[in-house]
């Protein structure tokens, strides 16, 4: 099996960033995913392939299965960076495949994210607000389920800026009344109101939610969206703890 990643091969990016705080985003780089794979299947296990169809990159990772005798496969697409393009995508690719693979699979389980600005300094350059504020990950836990049960968080000067202990809250799959259409598009009014309290609560703009899942309005928020944006809110400390 795969082993779950450990805290020091996680790393820390920023994902939104405004006047109220900002918010992070867990990912893996290249290293990790050819460190694990030869820890699992050794040097010479596994082998790498980059092939382009329809002028997109491709990576395949191939694993030698001992007992079939035979490579088994897994591929996955990249996404051009804005720098060094063809790297870029070469080594999207490769990671993407590892997730295929299972390598990191568990940073989808990651909560959300949020640093009030009371914990990071942020300016505003003229254009944009930013940091100069590095983080990493101090220490991670998993479930028996190899979701992320704990998380620390700190800056570059080692104080915590963030903290999940407590394992994830069940949230209840309310029943949305009206049309078909209307409640695959809609949130119900409970729902709207138990997700601005906690906004107010831990101090997260509805503009950080909504750019998680690329809308541009409530509206547009479907229920998976609600509880998946509910789970992490609700792991979220108040905005003046």
């Amino acid at each position: 099996m795969i082993r779950l990643m450990n805290a020091d091969e996680i790393e820390c990016r920023v994902g939104t960033i405004g006047e109220r705080g900002l918010s992070l985003l867990l990912y893996k780089d290249a290293r990790v995913d050819q460190r694990i794979l030869d820890e699992t299947f050794t040097e010479f296990g596994w082998r790498r392939t980059h092939q382009e169809i329809g002028g997109k990159l491709f990576c395949t990772v191939d694993v030698w299965d001992a007992e079939k005798q035979q490579w088994i496969s897994k591929q996955d697409i990249g996404t051009e960076s804005t720098a060094e393009k063809e790297k870029g995508q070469a080594s999207d690719s490769f990671k993407r495949a590892c997730f295929n693979w299972g390598i990191g699979r568990e940073l989808y389980s990651a909560p959300f994210i949020w640093i009030p600005a009371e914990r990071v300094e942020i300016s505003y350059d003229g254009k944009r607000y930013v940091t100069r504020e590095r983080f990493r990950v101090e220490s991670i836990t998993y479930d028996e389920k190899r979701e992320i049960s704990g998380l620390v968080i700190c800056n570059s000067k080692g104080v915590s800026v963030y903290e999940m202990h407590q394992q994830k809250h069940a949230v209840s799959n309310e029943k949305i009344t009206g049309t078909p259409e209307q409640a695959k598009a809609q949130l119900s009014k409970k729902m709207r109101g138990d997700l601005e309290k906690e906004l107010q609560r831990t101090g997260v703009s509805m503009e950080t939610v909504l750019a998680r899942y690329n809308l541009s309005d409530i509206s547009q928020m479907l229920p998976e969206h609600y509880r998946d944006a509910m789970s992490g809110l609700r792991k979220s400390k108040p905005v003046a703890a």
